[in-house]
């Protein structure tokens, strides 16, 4: 396969990858829009491609992973007007992703968790850890033989921040923000102070306690998602720093589905 394009949909973000040999050689994000048509989608994705000099019908498959469901038969529609390929989705009966899955209920776990994990696996072995870093904060965690264990699910950053300035009257809305200072002088710099510290210290926490297991002692812990890179510095117990880990996953998938 020369060209495979892979979609993450997450609450907030469709977030599109197109992959030529192994390379990722464009990417955007749109809107996950709970009203969009097939129609409006389409066009959207037809303006995107065209952006970036790319031909639609140049591919030959596409890869999702989604976590909206209302969302699934959309894209599918707008993928095969604008790009006329097949189109998978984690979780179809014929896409085999080959990583054994240790949850009680396997089909719990969300397409982009498993993305996840098997881009970790193959770029950093097993075990490892994954720090997912979007609308909600998830942690994902690879065993030794390369099994999905399970792993932690908590508020993002920003949805946090949201609860707290709909339940406070007084709180203006603001968005997390690195900041350097720890005691903040004004309400604005308080609430960046303390969202940021309790973000960062409270990951490290976790991911102590992870690494304080045995099993997981030496694993190395990879940050993914749109707001890690905002508090990735301040984390020196991560490995690495991948925001185009998800993507990378289902590429993994792409390539192996769209050769059988």
């Amino acid at each position: 396969m020369s060209r495979l394009l892979c979609i993450d949909i997450g609450n907030t973000q469709m977030v599109f990858g197109l992959y030529q040999h192994d390379n990722l050689i464009s990417h955007w994000r749109l809107s996950s829009s709970p009203h969009i048509t097939s129609d409006e989608l389409s066009w959207q994705l037809y303006g995107m491609f065209s952006q970036f000099g790319h031909n639609p019908k140049s591919i030959d498959g596409i890869m999702v992973a989604s976590v909206v469901p209302h969302l699934d038969i959309v894209l599918r529609d707008a993928c095969f007007q604008t790009c006329g390929c097949k189109v998978a989705f984690i979780g179809d009966s014929d896409v085999k992703t080959g990583m054994a899955v240790d949850y009680k209920n396997p089909r719990e776990v969300g397409g982009d968790r498993i993305a996840n994990a098997i881009a970790a696996r193959e770029q950093y072995g097993s075990p490892s850890i994954v720090l997912d870093c979007g609308t909600a904060t998830t942690f994902d965690i690879i065993t030794p033989d390369g099994h999905y264990a399970g792993g932690l699910i908590m508020p993002g950053m920003d949805i946090a921040l949201e609860a707290l300035c709909q339940r406070a009257a007084k709180l203006p809305e603001i968005s997390i923000h690195t900041t350097k200072d720890l005691i903040g002088r004004d309400t604005i710099s308080s609430m960046q102070a303390g969202s940021y510290w309790v973000t960062v210290d409270g990951l490290s926490g976790i991911i102590d306690r992870l690494h304080a297991l045995p099993t997981y002692a030496h694993a190395p812990v990879i940050a993914t998602g749109g707001l890690a890179e905002r508090i990735a510095q301040d984390i020196p117990s991560l490995t690495a720093l991948e925001p185009h880990l998800t993507l990378d996953g289902l590429y993994i998938l792409a390539s192996r589905h769209f050769q059988t």
